[in-house]
């Protein structure tokens, strides 16, 4: 990934990312090409010295049999959004400004494991609900549904862990515009009804933020 200075994600903010993804893409090289598939992932970081990435897959889907080439790669997406050039102060000062794009977004790559395993997907897919169903009115439950209509579905997937070797993260977020152009952007995000973008600006260009 092409990271420029003043675009590098710190450790921070790349734990924040892994944690709080729920899907990423897994892309493999394999003897047939590169295969790709989106999957809902979990971040386990005190797995072995770099952390994890957990996941499962349609025993039906044929990447999980492919053996990987090489390293896997999971491509997690942050917030992302346009900006316009209107949003600049300096649009109105010299009027050399183009559009561009901000985003977060981490390659983390890492050795492919297979998990075919009931109980380790039993695991899994418990963790995976509690999460994406904390704070929900009426959260469900794996227990809330037949076990046998359980086990079914368990059959019916593959476990995938990405033993993490490497990642390389990006945090685009204005930093390189002048004081007034961020405030711009960030301004212009929230008239848009973007307030985790303007956050994300806004954040980026904090004196106390990590230096890039």
């Amino acid at each position: 990934m092409y990271i420029p200075a003043h675009f590098s994600a710190d450790d921070t903010a790349v734990r924040e990312l892994l944690h709080g993804c729920g899907a990423a893409d897994l892309v493999t090289s394999t003897p047939r090409g590169l295969v790709a598939t989106f999957l809902p992932v979990l971040y386990e970081p005190d797995a072995g010295e770099h952390g994890a990435l957990l996941a499962h897959v349609a025993r039906n889907n044929e990447q999980w049999k492919e053996p990987a080439q090489g390293e896997s790669l999971f491509i997690v997406h942050g917030p992302d959004a346009y900006v316009t050039p209107s949003w600049y102060a300096s649009k109105a000062e010299h009027g050399r400004v183009v559009p561009t794009w901000n985003y977060l977004t981490a390659h983390v790559y890492g050795r492919l494991v297979v998990h075919d395993d009931p109980q380790w997907l039993d695991s899994l897919v418990r963790r995976l609900t509690v999460k994406h169903e904390a704070g929900r009115a009426e959260a469900w439950s794996v227990d809330d549904a037949p076990p046998e209509y359980i086990a079914g579905q368990l059959r019916a997937i593959v476990g995938l862990e990405l033993a993490i070797t490497r990642i390389e993260a990006k945090a685009k977020m204005s930093q390189n515009r002048p004081r007034a152009d961020r405030d711009g952007v960030a301004a212009g995000y929230l008239a848009d009804g973007d307030p985790v973008m303007a956050e994300a600006v806004r954040a980026a260009a904090r004196p106390d933020a990590p230096k890039r």
